[in-house]
């Protein structure tokens, strides 16, 4: 199977995390989003000790939110010794509300507003991760009204192409965020947060991308990152004692793609960190990275039912199920690929596209699917890898309600995020 928190008893009933995917699906209804938490501790752990083991004290990964954000995931952090990064007021609501410290909160986004920052700052969100120069003089006046001295990194750019889907590619020099250190705007960035008497300017943060397989993206960011802190002390005097390298180890979404071994990439990453700090005669800074995809993604399974089985002889097949695009518009975004298997039968296959319910001709959630030749209505499928970016990409298009978000635990399962109904959609309605 694609992960081993998947497996087939002996009468070929599919389980997830030890439990029956198909009990599952009838105690709760479908569609469905099933999170492993043992997955998501387990994973979580994996960041926190390769970090004390690689690096300096004080480095440690931060949870990505935008990956998968609802009360459940920041209890979760909080016990692990995690920090997280948001990008909303609605993240940072999220966080404080299930009691994770605000102090290791980082606040990031390419387009805070006041109400955003004013919020940030009145709550006591820990840092900002600050992406222009309007962000950081408004984020200043802010901190400046409410009598405190803001700690703040600055997003750069730093011009590294990961090969990972376009549309995830964030390190880019013309990408939308961050300035960018080859035009020179990095540097005016930093001065001028420098310049700030609120701010206090601890460090440089970048992102190169999501689902990251390439060896050397990390070693080829430091290479751009350690020299650029370096500048900054030559021509400033400042010494930055944090450089945060974002997120992005991919995950496994088809039998096909290499998997990664995490722990040994941030040991080679650490390697070469240190020889580049020792080059430069540079103090090494603390670490952060922000994995989200790699801590929930395969921690993550949606079960559908299937509503119809459509043959169209000479041409194609279609199994056609209960969620879709309203639950998962990654395929409809970027192609993303997912690996499917019905939860029952085992059979003789069939090629069909696996579509959803909205009346869209997009709304497929995999194209080219091998299911069992005899898959018809009422029987329960199931997409693997969707802990990331599917809950929280999730919308009420063609106004159909979205899932519950159920936790598989060693003690049982219970629900972290209830079923939309109709009446809470209704609700905000006037």
């Amino acid at each position: 199977m694609l992960s081993d928190n998947i497996k087939r008893n002996g009468e070929g009933v599919l389980h997830f995390a030890s439990q029956d995917v198909t009990a599952l699906a009838k105690e709760y209804g479908t569609p469905l989003y099933l999170m492993d938490e043992q997955r998501i501790r387990s994973n979580m752990r994996m960041y926190t000790g390769a970090f004390a083991a690689c690096f300096r004290p004080g480095s440690r990964p931060l949870f990505a939110s935008k990956a998968a954000s609802f009360k459940t995931i920041y209890r979760i952090a909080k016990d692990e010794g995690m920090g997280v990064d948001c990008v909303s007021c609605g993240e940072i609501a999220t966080a404080l509300s299930a009691g994770f410290p605000a102090e290791n909160i980082y606040f990031h986004g390419n387009c805070k507003t006041d109400a955003d920052i004013r919020y940030a700052v009145e709550n006591r969100v820990g840092c900002f991760v600050v992406d222009n120069a309007d962000e950081l003089l408004a984020l200043e006046r802010i901190a400046a009204e409410n009598g405190i001295v803001q700690r703040a990194m600055l997003r750069l750019a730093p011009g590294i192409d990961p090969h990972t889907y376009a549309e995830v590619n964030t390190g880019m020099v013309d990408s939308k965020f961050g300035a960018a250190v080859e035009t020179g705007q990095a540097m005016e960035l930093v001065r001028l947060s420098l310049a700030q008497p609120h701010l206090l300017t601890e460090g440089v943060h970048c992102h190169v991308g999501s689902q990251v397989f390439d060896e050397d993206v990390y070693e080829r960011t430091l290479d751009i990152m350690l020299p650029f802190m370096d500048r900054v002390r030559k021509e400033t005097g400042a010494v930055l004692p944090v450089l945060n390298m974002g997120g992005g180890y991919g995950v496994r979404y088809l039998e096909s793609d290499r998997s990664v071994d995490i722990p040994a990439r941030i040991a080679d990453v650490a390697q070469h960190f240190r020889s580049v700090c020792a080059a430069l005669d540079f103090p090494e800074p603390i670490m952060l990275m922000e994995p989200g995809r790699s801590i929930v993604a395969d921690a993550g399974m949606t079960v559908y039912t299937v509503g119809a089985v459509k043959r169209i002889p000479g041409y194609k097949n279609y199994v056609i199920v209960d969620g879709g695009m309203g639950d998962n518009p990654r395929y409809a975004l970027y192609k993303a690929p997912y690996t499917v298997y019905h939860a029952a039968k085992t059979g003789a296959a069939m090629r069909c596209d696996l579509a959803g319910r909205c009346c869209e001709s997009g709304d497929i959630l995999r194209t080219g699917v091998e299911l069992p030749e005899d898959t018809c209505r009422g029987d329960i499928v199931c997409v693997c890898t969707t802990g990331a970016y599917n809950f929280s990409m999730a919308s009420n298009y063609n106004r159909l309600g979205r899932p519950a978000v159920v936790m598989l635990s060693e003690s049982g399962n219970y629900v972290a995020v209830k079923r939309e109904s109709i009446e809470d959609m209704l609700e905000r309605d006037v």
